[in-house]
C-alpha cells in the first residue's frame, strides 16, 4: 500500500509537472499564434488586390516611367516670343497714327501696354523712334517692313493725314491681311476706309479691353508663323537613312 501510496504520489508530482509544462506550452503556443495572425492580418491576403490610399501627388498615376510634371512641355506663347522668326524682324509692332495731340497720347498709352510686362512688344512709334533730320517718307516705309504687325490708329485725325493714308496702303500692299490690326476710335462706320471693311478691327470705344485684344492679334500672329516655320521645316527635312 506504501508503495502504491508513493506511486500515487510520485505520479501526482509528475502530473503537477506536466499540467504545468502544458500550460506554458499552451502559452508560447498562443503568443505565436497571436504574433503570426497579427502580422497577416496587417498585411494583404493572398490572390486579393492591394487597396492603398493614392498619394497626393499625380506622380502615381502618370503612365510614364518618369512623372508628369518633369515631362517638358512646349508653351506656344513662349516658343514665339523666343524663337528666331520673331527676331528676324527688329519691331514686334508698327503703330500708325496721326499727328494730333490727342491721337498721340492715345497712341502713347497703347505703346507703354504692349511694351510692359509679360509680353515686352518691340514697338515703333513715329514721334519717338524715327530719327530727327532723316528722310520721313523712307523711314517710316522701311519701320513698316521691319515691323511684323501693324496697329492703325484710325480716327476722324487719321483720315485727314496723307502719311497715315499713304503708311496704311503700304501695310495693305502684302496679302498678309492678319499682319493689320485695324484699332478705330471715334469713328462712324459709315466714315470706315473702303480698303479695311473686311480686315477684323478693333473698336475702343466699345471695348474697355481694346489694347489687350491688340496685344493677343500679335501674339496670335507671332504663334502662327511659328507654327508655319515648324511645319516648313518638317516638310523639308529628308528622311533619315536605314
Amino acid at each position: 500500500m506504501k508503495r502504491k501510496k508513493g506511486a500515487y504520489a510520485l505520479t501526482g508530482r509528475h502530473l503537477v509537472r506536466h499540467e504545468n509544462q502544458h500550460d506554458n506550452d499552451v502559452s508560447n503556443m498562443l503568443g505565436w499564434f497571436h504574433k503570426h495572425f497579427k502580422r497577416v492580418s496587417s498585411s494583404p491576403h493572398e490572390g486579393e488586390p492591394e487597396h492603398r490610399n493614392p498619394p497626393s501627388t499625380s506622380f502615381a498615376r502618370s503612365p510614364s516611367p518618369f512623372p508628369s510634371a518633369l515631362k517638358p512641355t512646349t508653351n506656344p506663347l513662349q516658343s514665339a516670343l523666343t524663337s528666331s522668326m520673331r527676331w528676324s524682324r527688329k519691331y514686334d509692332v508698327f503703330v500708325c497714327h496721326s499727328s494730333e495731340d490727342t491721337d498721340i497720347e492715345e497712341a502713347v498709352r497703347l505703346v507703354s501696354f504692349l511694351e510692359s510686362s509679360p509680353q515686352s512688344l518691340r514697338c515703333f512709334l513715329s514721334h519717338r523712334d524715327a530719327c530727327p533730320g532723316s528722310a520721313i517718307a523712307t523711314e517710316l516705309c522701311q519701320a513698316v517692313q521691319d515691323s511684323h504687325c501693324r496697329a492703325l490708329l484710325i480716327t476722324p485725325n487719321f483720315l485727314q493725314d496723307n502719311w497715315c493714308k499713304y503708311i496704311m496702303h503700304q501695310a495693305l500692299s502684302e496679302p498678309m491681311s492678319s499682319r493689320n490690326i485695324p484699332v478705330i476710335q471715334n469713328l462712324a462706320f459709315s466714315e470706315y476706309p473702303l480698303e479695311l471693311k473686311y480686315i477684323f478691327y478693333i473698336d475702343l470705344n466699345k471695348n474697355t479691353n481694346g489694347y489687350t485684344l491688340v496685344s493677343q492679334s500679335v501674339l496670335n500672329y507671332l504663334e502662327d508663323q511659328v507654327e508655319k516655320e515648324k511645319a516648313l521645316e518638317c516638310n523639308t527635312t529628308p528622311p533619315a537613312r536605314e
